[in-house]
């Protein structure tokens, strides 16, 4: 479990790993301080780079919508589907794993800024060498 937050600062762990259908599935728990809790959610993709592009749309999408997403899960938890339904909007599904990976890329970042581009490099590398490990063979003709 991450460490007390500031309420200013959001921790994001991230790990990638491949399932036997080779679809890389990246899973993000997202620490958000300002409200003192923690939601993890999953994106299925088809390739590396795709997951990549997926982990900063997700952290995008989660800073932005902390709040909503606390409020509709948490506050409001007579109906907790309507969380689910938020995450499919943005292409994310809730991730109901108890387990975490220990290899993961930790990011932190002020709540409600946008993700800064270079911030996704160091968690690239970490993820890439991850899965360098695990990735399906790829046929040759």
């Amino acid at each position: 479990m991450p460490h007390r937050l500031s309420s200013k600062r959001n921790e994001y762990q991230c790990s990638l790993e491949i399932n036997q259908n080779g679809k890389y599935c990246l899973r993000v728990r997202a620490s958000f301080g300002r409200h003192a809790w923690v939601l993890s959610v999953y994106a299925l993709v088809s390739s590396f780079d795709r997951a990549i592009k997926k982990l900063g749309q997700t952290l995008d999408y989660l800073q932005r919508n902390e709040d909503r997403l606390w409020f509709w899960s948490v506050d409001r938890s007579d109906d907790i589907h309507l969380a689910d339904e938020m995450l499919r909007d943005g292409g994310l599904h809730l991730d109901r794993r108890a387990e975490f990976p220990k290899r993961l890329a930790a990011l932190t970042l002020p709540v409600e800024k946008p993700v800064p581009a270079f911030l996704l490099a160091p968690a690239r590398r970490t993820l890439a060498d991850t899965v360098a490990g695990l990735r399906m063979p790829v046929a040759s003709d």
